[in-house]
């Protein structure tokens, strides 16, 4: 069965989250002043283990040989601006 799930992040570099295999990322905002991650799940699929990294606006992103990334999007807490990235690899 398919539903949308919300995730909580961290303010950090990298975090993996346990999501269901297959499912959509469909965005990241503030809600209750934490960052949250909204994706369609299918309930039926096993876990999974998928890596996020967080950049602030002026930030380098690395250039890791072999470092896939895919862009989330962007989200304000406060004063600071960050994007999210999915590592692909």
């Amino acid at each position: 069965m398919k539903k949308i799930f919300k995730f909580p992040l961290v303010v950090c570099n990298y975090q993996e989250i346990s999501i269901p295999k297959g499912s959509t990322i469909l965005t990241v905002n503030m809600q209750a002043k934490h960052p949250h991650l909204w994706a369609e799940v299918d309930t039926a699929m096993e876990l999974e283990n998928r890596g996020f990294e967080m950049f602030g606006t002026g930030f380098t992103i690395p250039e890791d040989m072999g470092v896939s990334r895919e862009y989330v999007g962007t989200f304000f807490d406060g004063g600071f601006v960050w994007h999210l990235y999915e590592r692909k690899n």
